[in-house]
């Protein structure tokens, strides 16, 4: 079934109008911690540290990986001086020790890089899903 956004499709979750879902934690760990809702894995490679109880998909179907992942853009033109002082920024902030635990309550793990890594991990997750998608036969309504 098709929704409008996650908001939606998780009140129809936790009131027993679909059976399941995947969902980002962001969306979903304040009915997981209360028990409206029983997470059943992660789809992340690797178990997460907020829920390592909780197996990888991948533990059952070896292989299997996906995230919600975000990433602070600019411009295409965007001066290099400048995107190194916003990375730079960035980074320190991501390593603040309040900062990461605010990341972690909320159920994400927060992750850095340079901006040439990001980029080539954007190229990848585009790659990635394109297959993805191709295969599925999914058309744009």
């Amino acid at each position: 079934m098709p929704y409008k956004g996650t908001p939606p499709a998780v009140t129809d979750l936790v009131a027993g109008n679909v059976t399941f879902m995947f969902a980002n934690s962001l969306s979903v760990l304040p009915q997981v911690q209360s028990g409206r809702l029983r997470a059943l894995a992660v789809t992340s490679a690797k178990r997460s540290p907020v829920t390592p109880n909780l197996p990888t998909v991948a533990e059952t179907y070896p292989g299997f990986e996906s995230g919600t992942w975000f990433a602070l853009f600019a411009p295409a033109g965007a001066p290099r001086d400048v995107i190194g002082r916003l990375n730079a920024a960035v980074l320190k902030a991501v390593q603040m020790p309040d900062v990461r635990e605010k990341f972690m309550a909320q159920g994400a793990e927060t992750m850095s890089g340079t901006p040439e890594q990001v980029a080539a991990y954007v190229r990848a997750e585009v790659a990635k899903w394109a297959k993805v998608v191709k295969a599925s036969g999914a058309k744009v309504e």
